[in-house]
C-alpha cells in the first residue's frame, strides 16, 4: 500500500498542476460566474480545471471512480475513487481574492487516504497521504498544541452556512473560543495544518469539500471529523470539525452535540 499511495500522491500532484495551469490564466481577468441550481457560482475555469483533471484520471486509472462538483459521479463504487473540488472557494476566486483553492482526494474503500491544498495564487500546496506527514511546500508541518477553548481561534468560511439546530450549536462553540474568523473556504484548514489556527467548525459542505482536507489535518498530527466524532467517508454529511488538538477536539465536539438534536 505505501508504494501504491505514493504512486497515487504523484498522479494527485499532477491533477494539482494541470489545474493550476486551467485556473490561473483565468485569475483577475474579469471572468463572469454562471449560477448553477443550487445557487451557488461556477465559472468557465472551475469546468475546463474538472475536465482537465477527469481526463489525466482516466488516462492514468480507467478502473478508478471520480466524484466532482461540476461533473458528477462516476464509478463510485469503485474500490478507488478520486474526489475534485476545481475551485474551493468561487467566490474569492471571482472577486480576486487570491485564498482559494483546488481539493483532490483519493478515497480507498471511501477513505480519504490521499488529499492536496493547492492554493496558486499563493504558490502554497499541502499535501496529506496516509502513513506520512503532511508537506507545506516539501517541507513537514504540524498542528500546535491547544487544549484550552478559551485560548483557541476557530475558523469558518461563513456564518451563513449555519442554519436552525445547526446554527445554535455553533454559536455555543463560538462563545467559548478566544476568537472567530470567517473567510478562507479551504485555506483555513491549510493554516490549522501548519500550526496557526486552533479550530475549523463547518457545516453545508459538499463531499468535494471535505475529503481532501481530512489526509491534510490527519498527516499533520490534528483529527478531522463530523460533529458525531466519526471518520469522514465518502457517504459522510457536510458537518465538519477540525482541529489541531485532540482534547481541543474532544471539548469541541462535547459543545456541538450538547443539543439533543444534533446529538441524534
Amino acid at each position: 500500500m505505501t508504494d501504491d499511495i505514493q504512486t497515487f500522491v504523484g498522479l494527485a500532484v499532477q491533477l494539482a498542476d494541470t489545474a493550476r495551469g486551467e485556473v490561473m490564466p483565468r485569475f483577475r481577468t474579469g471572468i463572469k460566474a454562471d449560477v448553477k441550481p443550487d445557487q451557488s457560482p461556477v465559472t468557465e475555469a472551475d469546468r475546463a480545471s474538472e475536465l482537465a483533471m477527469r481526463k489525466l484520471i482516466n488516462t492514468t486509472f480507467p478502473d478508478h471512480g471520480i466524484l466532482g462538483e461540476e461533473f458528477g459521479s462516476e464509478k463510485t463504487d469503485a474500490e478507488y475513487v478520486w474526489v475534485l473540488d476545481p475551485i474551493d472557494g468561487t467566490n474569492s476566486f471571482v472577486t480576486g481574492k487570491p485564498l482559494f483553492g483546488t481539493l483532490i482526494a483519493l478515497c480507498h474503500n471511501q477513505i480519504p487516504i490521499v488529499g492536496i491544498i493547492d492554493a496558486p495564487a499563493v504558490d502554497e500546496r499541502w499535501i496529506g497521504a496516509k502513513g506520512s506527514t503532511t508537506t507545506l511546500n516539501g517541507s513537514p508541518i504540524s498542528t500546535r498544541d491547544c487544549d484550552d477553548l478559551g485560548t483557541s481561534w476557530l475558523y469558518a468560511t461563513t456564518p451563513d452556512m449555519f442554519e436552525g439546530d445547526n446554527e445554535a450549536a455553533f454559536l455555543r462553540l463560538r462563545a467559548q473560543v478566544w476568537r472567530t474568523v470567517f473567510g478562507g473556504d479551504c485555506y483555513a484548514y491549510g493554516l490549522l495544518s501548519s500550526g496557526h489556527v486552533d479550530l475549523v467548525c463547518e457545516a453545508s459542505l459538499g463531499t468535494y469539500d471535505f475529503c481532501a482536507l481530512a489526509p491534510v489535518v490527519q498527516g499533520a498530527g490534528g483529527i478531522m471529523t463530523d460533529w458525531h466524532g466519526q471518520a469522514l467517508t465518502l457517504k459522510s454529511e457536510g458537518r465538519v470539525l477540525a482541529a489541531g488538538d485532540a482534547a481541543l477536539h474532544e471539548k469541541a465536539l462535547k459543545i456541538l452535540a450538547s443539543d439533543s438534536k444534533i446529538n441524534a
